[in-house]
């Protein structure tokens, strides 16, 4: 294959592409908006399935590098009741099929594995336009610009690459999450600790639901999930970190103290994060020489799946070019065929973090019986 690749967003799933790439002898560039690795925190945990995300580093041949990174007991599951009750207790079976890893020592090990100077950091695309027969311009905010016939969208749920292929925009979900983080969380937060475990712990209502998992060095991870308008997140003030936690937890008044802690005893400023999603079955005509992947492509409600989706997305994008190293088109529609259903039933299952908060079906009850339904399905 003679046409250079080039990416756009050197999260997950681009890097996942690049690797595949490299390994088939494929060059690639990879231009990402931030200025370095590690300019910013890269989330939490992921678990990573046997089903899709580590079929992705086996094609990225990286699987020996991604069991070294396996925290170790946090595939265990708990869902409480708001009361504190624990009502389903799963241990970490040892299995492997969902391990949890953090996500930046993840995307680190895909990072080491590509030649130096793939990923060009510091370019934020401002904008991408058709040259004519399969050509692109990318121009990027600080000045310049790149000329392509192969050019990949892995640049989130905001692509500026999306627009030459779709009209659809991300719309908000009428949920959001605020994520806080309780360190050392044995020692000064047991009775947390206690609660969430050694893996993940749910507690569903509708509307209001509370979803950690501990993290590694002794640190408990909180999502604080409320369905409303965005609106009503606008009123809070949330660069004044007490205004705002005292304004999040009277939201949770009268659930267990050990729970409404992993909101009122954060060690950080808790941290909004509105939730979007593109239209459901989002997809597109194919068009010469550009395609999607991962949030670009079909950016969905949280459910477990993204991460996941975007590597394998990555990696089968990957494969096909290198498959048919001389029919480029042909790639591309092989992988949009198979990504387009792909993505459209794994946003269907409603996991552990995205049970319908806004339904009235979204209690400990229910949500243990979605899990049984779905692991007898396996």
């Amino acid at each position: 294959m003679t046409t250079d690749v080039t990416i756009i967003g050197a999260g997950l799933g681009g890097l996942t592409l690049a690797r595949v790439l490299h390994v088939h002898g494929i060059p690639a560039t990879v231009y990402e908006a931030e200025s370095s690795p590690t300019v910013r925190s890269q989330g939490g945990m992921l678990d990573i399935h046997d089903y899709n995300g580590q079929l992705a580093l086996e094609a990225a041949d990286l699987m020996e590098e991604f069991r070294g990174l396996i925290l170790e007991g946090r595939q265990a599951m708990r869902i409480l009741d708001p009361d504190g009750t624990v009502l389903f207790d799963k241990a970490d079976d040892g299995t492997g099929g969902r391990p949890e890893v953090q996500r930046g020592e993840l995307r680190e090990i895909l990072l080491d594995s590509l030649p130096a100077g793939t990923v060009r950091w510091g370019h934020k695309v401002s904008g991408t336009r058709a040259l004519g027969e399969g050509r692109y311009e990318v121009t990027f905010a600080g000045g310049g610009t790149v000329a392509t016939s192969l050019l990949v969208g892995a640049d989130g749920a905001w692509s500026r690459v999306r627009p030459l292929l779709s009209t659809a925009t991300p719309e908000y979900i009428g949920k959001s999450v605020v994520e806080t983080y309780l360190f050392d969380a044995d020692t000064r937060h047991p009775a947390a600790a206690k609660a969430v475990g050694g893996g993940s712990m749910i507690a569903p209502t509708p509307r209001r639901e509370i979803f950690a998992h501990r993290e590694s060095g002794d640190t408990l991870h909180a999502y604080v999930g409320l369905s409303e308008p965005q609106d009503w997140f606008a009123a809070i003030d949330f660069t004044d970190a007490a205004v705002a936690t005292a304004r999040i937890a009277a939201e949770f008044d009268g659930w267990a103290p050990e729970l409404t802690a992993l909101i009122t005893d954060g060690d950080i400023a808790p941290v909004l994060r509105p939730l979007y999603a593109l239209p459901a079955g989002h997809r597109w005509d194919r068009v010469p020489g550009v395609t999607l992947l991962g949030d670009a492509a079909h950016l969905a409600a949280p459910n477990g799946e993204g991460a996941n989706l975007a590597m394998l997305d990555g990696a089968e994008l990957g494969k096909a070019l290198a498959a048919h190293p001389d029919d480029v088109e042909a790639a591309l529609t092989a992988y949009e065929q198979a990504m387009f259903p792909r993505s459209a039933e794994a946003a269907a299952f409603e996991g552990a973090e995205a049970h319908g908060a806004d339904s009235d079906n979204n209690t400990a009850h229910d949500l243990i019986a979605a899990f049984t339904r779905h692991e007898q399905a396996q």
